[in-house]
């Protein structure tokens, strides 16, 4: 009885079929951009939570600090408005910037976020303040992070994180970034009043992002 096999030429034929068919699902899935997509996911978790956490604070305390001291005067309105960032040497325009290595995360108002959320009857609905997923320096292209700036008069506040993926990015299918309705639409922008930080990009402020 004689068996049958592949024969060289099928055996190829195969090879090469698998190798397109692999190429094409390689892609349609463009691990890269899921990957940017993922990170960029978490950015809006990341800026949506704090935005919560800032508003249960204002709620809850009956003198409410939201820019590092007891005068606010940090914030815009005040004798020096400063950009709080994730990461070191962000500055725009005329604000003052502000960094600390060893307390960036930190939830008792030396933070990125300058807000002591440890004040809160209760305790903080935060243990940490996020960072970005890649946290990036300040120059880099291109350049992830996030701010806060904050509004003395009424309050308010503003946050930014740079989108990557060309899911959410200006343009893309899920843009976020220009229909935000802040004044940057390169940036995704949060908060409750969107118009009181820089409003454009630049050296050291999300360069390359124009």
């Amino acid at each position: 009885m004689s068996q049958k096999g592949f024969t060289l030429i099928e055996l190829l034929i195969v090879i090469g079929i698998l190798a397109i068919l692999s190429t094409a699902m390689v892609l349609v899935i463009n691990p890269a951009e899921l990957l940017r997509r993922s990170r960029d996911t978490q950015r809006l978790s990341d800026l949506s939570t704090l935005k919560t956490a800032v508003g249960y604070y204002l709620v809850n305390v009956s003198t409410p600090y939201i820019g590092g001291s007891s005068t606010n005067d940090t914030c815009v309105g005040g004798t020096t408005p400063t950009l709080w960032a994730t990461v070191f040497g962000v500055s725009a325009g005329t604000f003052t910037s502000s960094y600390s290595t060893t307390s960036v995360s930190k939830i008792d108002g030396s933070g990125w976020v300058p807000i002591d959320f440890a004040d809160l009857t209760g305790g903080s609905p935060i243990g940490s303040l996020p960072l970005d997923p890649s946290n990036t320096s300040a120059t880099s292209t291109p350049s992830l992070y996030y701010t806060y700036v904050c509004n003395k008069d009424n309050l308010t506040f503003e946050m930014t994180a740079n989108m990557e993926s060309d899911y959410y990015e200006k343009g893309g299918t899920n843009d976020v970034e220009s229909k935000d309705g802040g004044d940057i639409d390169t940036l995704y922008e949060s908060g409750t009043e969107l118009t009181i930080g820089p409003t454009s990009t630049s050296t050291n402020f999300y360069p390359g992002d124009d």
